[in-house]
């Protein structure tokens, strides 16, 4: 792939923000997803990204997918499309650091899809989300129907995805589809303002902890306390642990620096 069009990485202080630009409304296709999912490893492998914000701009987060590339695709066509649009989906949601959608405008479809594999989402007070694959004939196909369940709980998901209704933001923030509504203008500052506090975090314990809750969430209890404990574990000899433990006892919580090593 040449240089990225419509996704591109910029960083500053530890944040990383992915930033999708496919005028006029971040429609998803083969190329923005491909070069997203490119995005997502670099951010996952630099250190010097330690949080990662998802934005689409002032007007649309991702209003989904682009219907007319994908309209035109057969049952075979549109099942390998759906195959590489989901690990593209995937990297993102696996992204070993913490992650924030700032959504604005329209986040339905693949656009919200794409918003489920953040960890966090702020939501604009005029923007709206959804899954209206329903009014296409077809079910959600990149996440929707699992990651959403997973999020809200079944009779919330069918709720959105039955009817494909968009919901604004006060019902999507009563629902849990969303974690904090602010003013449209405020989005990004205030995604950006969340993913610092966690940069200044330690970089493998966050990694860890992410990991335990949704690997967890997939299997039974036992499996997922034994990979809590495992991970766990293996966070002792690092430099962050023998930092972190050493700055509590002598000055108290909250007061270390970590280098994420």
């Amino acid at each position: 792939m040449g240089a990225p069009e419509f996704v591109t990485l910029s960083v500053t202080d530890g944040v990383g923000t992915i930033r999708l630009d496919r005028p006029k409304v971040n429609a998803i296709d083969e190329q923005l997803h491909l070069e997203l999912r490119a995005a997502a490893e670099e951010a996952g492998e630099r250190s010097d990204v330690r949080a990662v914000v998802l934005y689409g701009g002032e007007r649309v987060f991702a209003a989904g997918a682009d219907i007319a590339a994908m309209s035109r695709l057969d049952a075979g066509g549109v099942a390998a499309w759906g195959r590489e649009l989901t690990t593209s989906f995937t990297t993102v949601a696996r992204l070993p650091k913490p992650v924030i959608a700032a959504i604005t405008g329209y986040a339905l479809g693949g656009g919200y899809e794409l918003a489920l594999c953040a960890d966090f989402r702020v939501l604009g007070a005029g923007a709206r989300v959804g899954q209206p694959e329903i009014l296409l004939g077809v079910v959600p196909g990149a996440g929707g129907t699992q990651r959403l369940a997973r999020l809200v709980g079944p009779a919330r998901a069918k709720d959105l995805v039955f009817t494909g209704r968009q919901v604004g933001a006060d019902e999507a923030l009563e629902m849990g589809l969303v974690d904090a509504v602010v003013p449209d203008a405020d989005v990004y500052p205030a995604a950006v303002a969340m993913a610092r506090k966690f940069a200044a975090g330690p970089p493998l314990a966050l990694a860890a902890a992410k990991r335990a809750i949704d690997e967890g969430l997939d299997g039974d209890l036992d499996t997922g306390l034994a990979l809590e404990g495992e991970l766990f574990a293996g966070l002792f000899g690092t430099e962050d642990q023998r930092t972190g433990m050493a700055s509590f006892l002598t000055e108290g919580p909250g007061r270390a620096t970590f280098t994420g090593r």
